[in-house]
């Protein structure tokens, strides 16, 4: 075999390795599915890790332009879909630091490696943190 191929091999074998890695880290904890609505009233489905605390689900934009977020800033009545289940919340994006750094942390405790592995690949450091509650317990 010659150097150009075993080169070539090798070099397909790694991204073959990072495809993986990085499907396993994104979608190999639970994953739910944000529905809000676009400015022209379309759905807008959005997947996304969450985590529970304090009796509300949260959820990252990963940074202030993320679509979905200016949805829930337009209207902040959201559609969760998570395990099988469509449960309607209300959201509240937490501007700032406290928030970035909630979610940050949050996260970062309930996916381990998976959050580590993406946080090279994605800046969240812009991130805001969007608490759900159910529409009878939105604060």
């Amino acid at each position: 075999m010659s150097v150009a191929r075993s080169a070539a091999l090798l070099a397909a074998g790694a991204v073959a390795l990072f495809g993986l890695v990085t499907l396993w880290a994104l979608e190999g904890r639970e994953v739910v599915v944000l529905r809000t609505h676009a400015p022209d009233r379309a759905v807008r489905e959005t997947r996304a890790w969450i985590a529970d605390a304090d009796g509300s689900e949260w959820v990252e934009a990963a940074n202030p332009e993320r679509p979905f977020l200016l949805d829930l800033r337009r209207d902040p009545s959201i559609e969760v879909v998570r395990g099988g289940r469509v449960e309607e919340r209300v959201a509240t994006p937490i501007d700032g630091e406290d928030g970035h750094r909630r979610i940050r942390a949050l996260l970062r405790e309930r996916y381990g490696a998976a959050d580590a592995w993406i946080g090279l690949l994605a800046d969240t450091s812009r991130s805001v943190a969007v608490r759900l509650d159910p529409p009878a317990a939105a604060r």
